[in-house]
């Protein structure tokens, strides 16, 4: 997925501050999954759980993203694209949305973790994440293709 970000960085990069600001966010957010999941370069510890803090501070970026991706950077997209962009972000958006649900999910298990909380599933919820992100960022690239084709 980092090398993706890199190809859209070279590919989109500096065209416009919006897409800009969205690929930074999606690549502090994809940093931080690879921290969490200790996939390289960060690789620990492979049966160690990361901590509660880590966790916690991932949910929020992630939150973040989520948050900025429905609030500011579809927004930017849809009103700065013709007819076209609009068609494409109604067809768009209801998929982004099932991967809204699954950050949603994770969020709502991990984002205030209580000691005695049971982190058996973990793992599973958070390669389930990475699925969703990595579909979500297909899904984004279609948006930004578009507003990058028609205006820039």
């Amino acid at each position: 997925m980092l090398r993706k970000i890199e190809q859209a960085e070279q590919k989109w990069g500096g065209s416009h501050s919006a897409i800009d600001n969205w690929l930074n966010a999606r690549k502090q957010l994809l940093v931080e999954y690879c921290r969490l999941a200790g996939l390289p370069p960060f690789e620990g510890d492979k049966q160690a759980l990361p901590t509660k803090n880590s966790i916690e501070a991932f949910c929020e970026l992630l939150m973040d993203y989520v948050s900025a991706g429905h609030f500011e950077f579809y927004d930017q997209i849809v009103n700065g694209s013709a007819a076209n962009g609009c068609a494409l972000a109604d067809e768009i958006y209801p998929q982004i949305s099932g991967t809204t649900d699954e950050a949603l999910s994770f969020n709502d298990h991990y984002a205030e973790i209580e000691e005695e909380q049971d982190l058996t599933g973990f793992d599973r919820h958070l390669s389930q994440l990475g699925q969703a992100m990595e579909e979500r960022f297909e899904l984004e690239d279609k948006l930004i293709n578009n507003l990058y084709q028609r205006h820039l």
